[in-house]
């Protein structure tokens, strides 16, 4: 597997004689590891059995039964890997993880993505002539008589026990990145240890894990960090909560619905410098919007782009938020709305049971609108639910409905809502159609479904724009402002730890009133765009967001970069990331050739960046950002 990876990455690797052996070498350091595990049931059993029934009935249907159920574990994770390579280019991590949960999404997507049935088979036809082989050779055999004597089966026994105690308690999966380049690091990885290695820590400590600071002088840093001339800090102490006022006339009640695009870069949008035309639609809306071209990504998944966006909060080590305990009643940016008189809701093409989108927003002052499948009780929602209906779907693959399907539901909700009262909206919409299996609706693109990424971005875009024709005739859409923002790009791989470019996403508010091209270049990151957009209402409201306004009261351009193990602070020139086992590293950072080269570290980068990740984590375990009753 390692080979097959260092072919499919040759550009990216490093191959040099000494980083190949190395790798090489590594990877079988944590084979050893993996065996260590899969090795302990037979090594207990040898022990255990007694000699006598060696080779009876009993004794043939355990060994011959776990044989053919671990070459069919190995066989399948190594078919599981190459197709886990081929949509993250990592070994198995917390995705992986996360993807037991939501076995119908996944399975659905398998299927629908690759022939399922043949890859079942091909399973099966190698375990079976791997168990024939062994039984050719009589290996089998010589287990049944085997006249091992009790002290050497305790000898193996003992011995394997204490390769699994060594790799289970001392080796940490960490160990597997020696290299500067992150695909040397990945193939030197196994993925079996991967997995379990990334179950123990879905989350992480940040006090035990990463370099801290006096809480202190870390919240004094921040609250300077976050200060600007039209706020005020409500009090002193740990916690950011603050008044802005940063009206420069009254304030707007407008509508607002936010898309936020399922997998959407900045590089496949022709005003980001794409020339291949998939984005018609988005680009002719950018010529009429305020538009972010250095915004970027806070993560590399769905919920860690709508935690950023939801909460203006920077990426905290492990799991997002959206999927944690105690992530109900936070201060959010629906608190806001609802403060300013909205009606909250968030529409999701699929169901929202997956990845405990349902759950997070319900009980964070949203009503529900999806595409149930019956995972979970309607009763259990502090807020209302409304299904997306079979009637209302024209097309569905394995995440869920098309995004035209998902556009014409909030159409009509909009239309119910703005009939029944004059109460303003706010709609957090989250879309499905640019993934993996890329299927949609034939007829309404010219690349045909179920070819690839790029065919699934057309007809994304496709959807948008037929979104907005048919908007444009409402009665609210005069009064409402549009937001397209991007969950996270098609892919975070790369060769550094954190590969900025695969952060890069697009970013546009777009206000009919108000339809002139504006493009911001300041750096910044998700956590930015709502406070910018208050900013633009001309809002006063109290605020426990990260995030600054970027148009109105630009402060240091920054953002905040990460994965669930490596957290980075991004300025224009320069990257710091914290990693896990308290050490970090400092970035010259070349935007254009997408370069990053490790400098002399600076204190007071670290000392902010230290600050920033260290007070947001604190702030959610002692529960600040919880609404109090």
């Amino acid at each position: 597997m390692r080979v097959i990876y260092f072919i499919w990455s040759f550009s990216e690797a490093d191959l040099s004689i000494f980083s190949i052996l190395r790798t090489l070498f590594t990877g079988a350091f944590f084979d050893i590891g993996v065996l260590s595990f899969l090795l302990l049931p037979i090594t207990t059993y040898l022990l255990l059995f007694p000699k006598k029934y060696n080779g009876k009935i009993i004794d043939r249907i355990v060994i011959y039964g776990g044989f053919f159920v671990l070459t069919i574990i190995l066989t399948f994770s190594f078919f599981a890997e190459i197709t886990f390579w081929e949509e993250f280019k990592r070994r198995f991590n917390f995705i992986a993880v996360d993807y037991l949960i939501y076995t119908y999404e996944v399975i659905q997507n398998i299927n629908e993505s690759y022939p399922l049935p043949l890859l079942i088979a091909g399973v099966l036809v190698i375990s079976l002539t791997v168990w024939f082989f062994f039984k050719k050779r009589n290996y089998f055999d010589t287990t049944f008589h085997g006249d091992t004597t009790f002290n050497n089966r305790i000898y193996v026994f003992l011995i394997n026990a204490a390769f699994l105690i060594f790799f289970g308690l001392v080796v940490t999966n960490k160990a597997a990145e020696w290299s500067e380049n992150r695909y040397n690091n990945e193939i030197s990885k196994a993925g079996i240890y991967s997995f379990f290695s990334a179950f123990r820590n879905n989350e992480l400590s940040f006090t035990e894990f990463y370099n801290t600071e006096n809480n202190e002088k870390a919240f004094s840093r921040v609250r300077s960090e976050l200060h600007t001339i039209n706020t005020h800090y409500i009090s002193s102490g740990d916690h950011i909560a603050r008044e802005i006022n940063e009206a420069v006339g009254a304030e707007r009640k407008k509508n607002v619905i936010l898309i936020c695009v399922e997998s959407l870069s900045a590089d496949v949008i022709g005003a980001y410098g794409n020339r291949e035309n998939l984005t018609p639609n988005i680009d002719s809306i950018i010529k009429k919007s305020t538009w972010f071209s250095n915004m970027y990504a806070t993560g590399t998944r769905t919920v860690r782009g709508m935690e950023a966006l939801t909460l203006s909060y920077p990426p905290t080590p492990g799991r997002s938020i959206v999927k944690r305990k105690h992530n109900e009643n936070l201060y959010n940016i629906g608190t806001v709305f609802n403060d300013k008189g909205y009606r909250n809701t968030f529409f999701y093409g699929g169901d929202g049971y997956f990845d405990n989108m349902d759950y997070f927003f319900s009980h964070n002052g949203f009503n529900i609108v999806d595409k149930s499948r019956g995972f979970i009780n309607l009763a259990s929602f502090p807020t209302t639910r409304e299904v997306i209906t079979d009637a209302e779907t024209s097309f569905e693959n394995a995440w869920g409905v098309c995004d035209e399907d998902l556009f014409n539901k909030i159409l009509t909700t909009t239309d119910l809502y703005t009939s029944e009262n004059d109460k303003p909206f706010f709609h957090f919409v989250m879309t499905t159609s640019n993934h993996r299996p890329y299927t949609y609706p034939e007829g309404k693109i010219k690349i045909k479904s179920g070819t690839g990424r790029k065919g699934a971005v057309s007809y994304t875009d496709y959807a948008i724009g037929d979104f907005f024709r048919k908007a444009a005739t409402k009665s609210w859409y005069a009064n409402t402002v549009f937001i397209i923002v991007a969950d996270h790009c098609a892919s975070s791989a790369g060769k550094w730890e954190l590969d900025i470019a695969n952060y890069h996403i697009p970013a546009i508010i777009f206000d009919p009133e108000k339809a002139n091209s504006i493009e911001v270049n300041t750096l910044c990151s998700q956590i930015d765009l709502v406070p910018t957009l208050f900013g633009l209402l001309n809002w006063k409201y109290e605020s426990k967001f990260y995030g600054n306004d970027v148009i109105n009261n630009p402060r240091t351009e920054r953002a905040f970069v990460g994965n669930y193990r490596k957290l980075g602070y991004l300025t224009p020139t320069n990257l710091m990331v914290l990693r896990d086992q308290k050490s970090h590293q400092f970035y010259r950072w070349s935007k254009d050739e997408n370069q990053l080269e490790p400098i002399a570290d600076n204190k007071e980068v670290l000392s902010k960046t230290i600050a920033f990740y260290q007070t947001a984590d604190y702030l959610f375990h002692h529960h600040n950002f919880e609404l109090k009753e």
